[in-house]
This record gives C-alpha cells, structure tokens and sequence, in this order.
C-alpha cells in the first residue's frame, strides 16, 4: 500500500511508520511543495501543534493546520487516491470535558490551535459521502508514547528527580490515546473497506486520574509517588500570577495538569470492531520505562 505521509518525522510520524513497516510503502511529503498524488492513501499528520504559552503567532495555526489541509486535500480529489486520513485534534471541539466527549458535541474550540483545526474539518466534511472516495477525520486527544514530548515529559522529569507533586488537592479524570492504539486505528482505516468515511475521537478506554497518572509514571520509573496537598485556591491564585508575569507555570497549563478531559471512544471502538492493544496503565508503563532506559544509556 502507498502512502504519502506528512509529518514523517514527528512522534506520531515515526511511530505509524514503525508499526505499519513492511505493510506499507511510504513517500514523505515535504512542505512547500506542490503535492503531487501517485498514491493509495494520503495520511496528513503535520501541523502545528499547541502552544501551551500561547505565544505563537495566530496566523501561523492556521497556515499550517488549516491552508496545508486544504491545499492537500483538493489535490487528492484530483488523484487516484482512495483514502484521506486527517489527524484533526478533539480541541477542535472543545477545550474541556467533564463529560465524555462524543462525535455528536457541537463544535466550540476556544484557541487557535482548535479553531484551525475546526476549519480545515469543515472543508473535508463538505465532500464526505460525495466523493466516492474515504475521508476520515480522527480527533485523539492526548497521544503518549516512547518519544513522547511536552507535559507528560515534564511530569516524568518532576518524579525522576523525587520531587513531590504539588496538585494532589485536584480531583479529575483524564483520557489519554496510546500511540500504538491511534497506530492500530490508522492501519484499520487503510487496509479495510468496511469502515464507514467520517469523524471519529480516538481515546484509550480507561480514563484515570492524575493522581493515579503521576503514581503509574513513579511504578514505571522506579520512583514512589509524592504528593503534595496544597489548597486548589493557592495553586490557581499561582497560576493567575503567572499569567501575569509571562511565567512557564501559568493558567494554561494547569488546566492540562489537573482539569478533566474524558473523551468517548465507542464510535471508533464499534467501528473496528476489536479491542485496542493496550490499556492505558500497561501504555505509560511501557513509554516511561522506554524512557527511563534511554535517558540512563
């Protein structure tokens, strides 16, 4: 199966390629060119990713997000390819969740990033069921995995060190999305006819707690869990101050700690037909410890 890939060498990029290797013969697309389309399937990873310091240029979202979907997407209407596959994000719908969040939720993403998203989302759907082709749109929400960035990369650090986690007052529920399961979804959509075109969240089955986030990550690295119960009030009091003061440690990025986020995986899961590999516990164990050994080697 050929398959012309953006964002090839991103976390997602390499790890679809390492698990679709030797099932699949892939073209890395590179930026700027004009998209030339001699392929089975166009799977569009790249894009910008959330800034957590909300210091990115506006435009430059939906430039990437949203121009490059666009301009790929015609060009595969104009192509022999059969399958359009859009790594979309579940912040184009909202920006938290207390309830699991489903396909069917209106659309109100609160940032760019999410705004971006949404639009190169609605240019898609405008051909769904029209084209005689497949064109999904996956919406996962937070992807772990070996290689793995960001904040969950920062909680590692915290633990490592034996640091103590200073959220523990925070009572939440989380969904996160395994890169093998989102891996396992992508090979699904390409290689079988049966799935139905269409929008789709992709979570792990079991959302947990931060607190249990944190004690999980410690199991894996070998660290016991600290935690630390400081009043919500002090903490989000901080976090305004950071804010303020253009500090790493601000509101933003304490709702991605300690707010709930549960998305609801039943379309996808109905649609496969079959469970997903990993839950989430047996996933972070396996990244973290992947992690640990390299950072010791």
């Amino acid at each position: 199966m050929r398959v012309l890939i953006t964002g090839a060498s991103g976390f997602i990029g390499t790890s679809v390629q390492r698990h679709l290797e030797g099932e699949c013969e892939f073209t890395r697309y590179i930026r700027g060119t004009s998209p030339e389309i001699d392929h089975d399937v166009v799977l569009h990873l790249a894009g910008k990713a959330h800034d957590t310091d909300e210091a990115s240029d506006p435009g430059s979202y939906y430039r990437s997000n949203t121009d490059l979907t666009k301009s790929l997407f015609d060009a595969f209407l104009a192509s022999q390819a059969r399958v359009f596959i859009f790594m979309s994000s579940v912040k184009a719908v909202a920006e938290h969740a207390r309830e699991p969040l489903t396909e069917d939720a209106l659309p109100n993403p609160a940032t760019h990033y999410g705004k971006s998203k949404l639009q190169a989302e609605e240019h898609l759907i405008l051909k769904m069921g029209t084209s005689g082709k497949k064109i999904f749109i996956l919406r996962p929400c937070l992807v772990y995995g070996p290689g793995q960035k960001g904040n969950l990369s920062l909680l590692s650090t915290v633990i490592r060190r034996g640091l103590p986690w200073p959220f523990g007052a925070f009572d939440n529920m989380r969904s996160f999305c395994a890169v093998e399961n989102l891996s396992t979804t992508i090979k699904a959509l390409i290689f079988r006819d049966d799935i139905a075109e269409g929008v789709y969240h992709i979570a792990d089955d079991d959302p947990i707690s931060t607190r249990e986030l944190v004690s999980v990550i410690g199991t894996a690295l070998g660290k016991p869990a600290r935690f630390l119960v400081i009043p919500e009030q002090v903490i989000r009091v901080g976090a305004a101050l950071g804010d303020m003061l253009h500090l790493p440690f601000n509101t933003s990025r304490l709702s991605r700690l300690t707010e709930s986020y549960v998305v609801s995986n039943q379309k996808i899961r109905k649609a496969i037909g079959t469970p997903f590999p990993v839950t989430t516990r047996e996933g972070l164990i396996q990244a973290f410890q992947h992690a640990h050994i390299h950072s010791d080697s």
